[in-house]
């Protein structure tokens, strides 16, 4: 009997899980086909002259104890020093330099890390979430605050009834008065739009079980007790305060899996691109794969296709063509992309305005969120805080400003140089660096980091009802079911898909209930 055969289409996150459980559950082999020349996708971990960069940030932790154990069989956990511990540590261990330790060759284990993220605006700190404590009320005043106490009791008596947008979502959920503050100046820079043309669903997707009371309570109960548990079930997903994270970035879990799954006979080719999918009476028969480099397009048989892909490209590369109403859906779906800018600096002008010790007196932050609609900036990452050993220099500050932009516009037009110029002049002008500590820099450009809840996507039932129908076609990821997922979440379709396979189970709504079911995450039971 022949060996049945997985196509997966990614080897980002959701590729790679589903190919893993697929050599872990069963029988059927795995054949990744990778776009890129990387392993990770959006998680993969770039290195610039040992310097290293994750692209978006991404936190280790789930709500999920089955993705939390997964993560922990791949790379346990060592411990749970303080920043300041392993980078004094390191630099002891550095200075001897007869026993300097290659970083490339660092034991793969997870470190537990502190959260802080905070916004930056009128050149002052608020905490992220907004919470109700004194810097809060320094910072805006007590006429402020009352009218945002005031807006948000408004919006309880009276809330909008038909929430259809984002804007209704963030105005139901805090007021209007801190919306217009604290939200809908960032979230525009996010995506572009206005807050009033995005769909709810979003805000339902990334932040449903965060509210203004929830904040609220959360910072009563800081003030009596500290959790420091890495499980920390009973919290909502964006005020946990710890967080898994490997020692050089999220790429090095995703190339240890990757190295695992051709270790048990899966294969991953990279500069792969399925151009080709066959499908016959509702089944998947193969697909045609383009090599990126020689042109070279070979047919490959399966009985089965995973996908990760950007849905548009999916349904354009189906044969044959998919009905009308269909394609059109699909090209009308729409996506945010993504510029990171690595730039390595001397110190940074900010001062630490937290009682955490730091070296250097840098800032304590993951990363930051620059509120100010006077810049393009989204969000400052501080790479030294996620893991020291992201910085070949421990006494150097490495940092990624990313910027949310669509490809052809005026930001992603700049030639590379320009984008770079550009990035550090915002940084100069909110006082954040001085441009003479700049070291070194680099630029990273990802194309659909974001799938968008506009566009043709309130019609997103159409494509999910062709493509459900394909029996042993499975869509999971973030592009791939063009849902805005974290990691856990595009692991768990994946994992969820690879059940129903072996089970036999062709109806798929629970792989598109992931992220949406009550009793998973935001809100978790």
């Amino acid at each position: 009997m022949n060996q049945k055969t997985a196509i997966i289409i990614g080897a980002g996150p959701a590729g790679l899980t589903a190919a893993y459980e697929l050599l872990d559950k069963t029988d059927i082999k795995p054949i990744i086909f990778e776009k890129s020349s990387d392993i990770g996708g959006i998680s993969k971990t770039v290195n610039y002259k040992g310097n290293r960069i994750d692209i978006g940030g991404h936190r280790f932790f789930s709500k999920s104890e089955m993705v939390m154990n997964w993560w922990e069989n791949i790379l346990p956990i060592q411990g749970k020093p303080s920043i300041d511990d392993i980078i004094l540590n390191r630099t002891v261990i550095l200075s001897k330099k007869e026993n300097a330790p290659d970083p490339e060759k660092t034991n793969f284990v997870m470190l537990v890390r502190n959260r802080l993220s905070r916004i930056f605006f009128l050149q002052s700190f608020f905490d992220y979430p907004i919470s109700f404590g004194w810097g809060t009320f320094k910072n805006l005043g007590i006429k402020k605050i009352i009218k945002i106490g005031l807006s948000y009791i408004k919006a309880q008596i009276f809330p909008i009834k038909d929430q259809l947008s984002l804007e209704d979502f963030f105005i139901n959920r805090f007021g209007r008065e801190l919306y217009l503050l604290f939200f809908k100046d960032y979230t525009e820079k996010l995506w572009g739009v206005p807050c009033s043309e995005i769909k709810s669903e979003w805000g339902n997707q990334r932040i449903k079980g965060l509210s203004m009371s929830r904040a609220i309570a959360h910072t009563v109960k800081n003030f009596f007790h500290k959790d420091i548990s890495i499980d920390q079930k009973k919290t909502e997903t964006s005020l946990i305060e710890q967080f898994l994270y490997p020692k050089l970035g999220p790429g090095q879990l995703w190339e240890k899996v990757a190295r695992m799954i051709e270790a048990k006979g899966g294969e991953i080719h990279f500069e792969s691109t399925v151009i080709g999918i066959s499908v016959f009476k509702g089944m998947v028969l193969g697909s045609n794969v383009k090599n990126n480099i020689t042109n070279i397009i070979s047919e490959y048989k399966c009985d089965y296709i995973i996908s990760t892909m950007p849905v548009k490209e999916l349904i354009q590369s189906i044969v044959p063509a998919p009905p009308g109403i269909v394609q059109k859906v699909a090209k009308g779906l729409l996506y945010r992309d993504f510029i990171t800018v690595g730039v390595l600096l001397k110190k940074m002008k900010i001062s630490n305005e937290t009682a955490i010790p730091t070296i250097n007196q840098i800032v304590p932050d993951n990363w930051i969120y620059i509120q100010d609609k006077d810049v393009t900036l989204g969000r400052l990452q501080i790479f030294n805080n996620w893991s020291p050993y992201m910085v070949k220099d421990p006494n150097t500050i490495w940092i990624g400003l990313e910027y949310f932009c669509n490809e052809g516009d005026d930001i992603w037009s700049k030639s590379d140089d320009e984008f770079i110029e550009f990035a550090i002049n915002e940084l100069s002008q909110m006082n954040i660096i001085n441009k003479e500590d700049v070291l070194d820099s680099t630029i990273i450009r990802i194309l659909k980091a974001y799938p968008a809840y506009f566009g043709t996507y309130n019609d997103f039932h159409i494509i999910r009802n062709f493509t459900d129908k394909i029996e042993n076609l499975f869509l999971i990821g973030r592009n791939g079911m063009h849902k805005y997922n974290n990691t856990d979440h595009s692991m768990l379709t994946a994992i969820t898909a690879v059940e129903n396979i072996v089970s036999g189970k062709t109806r798929k709504e629970n792989i598109w209930s992931v992220n949406t079911d009550n009793e998973y995450h935001e809100e978790g039971s």
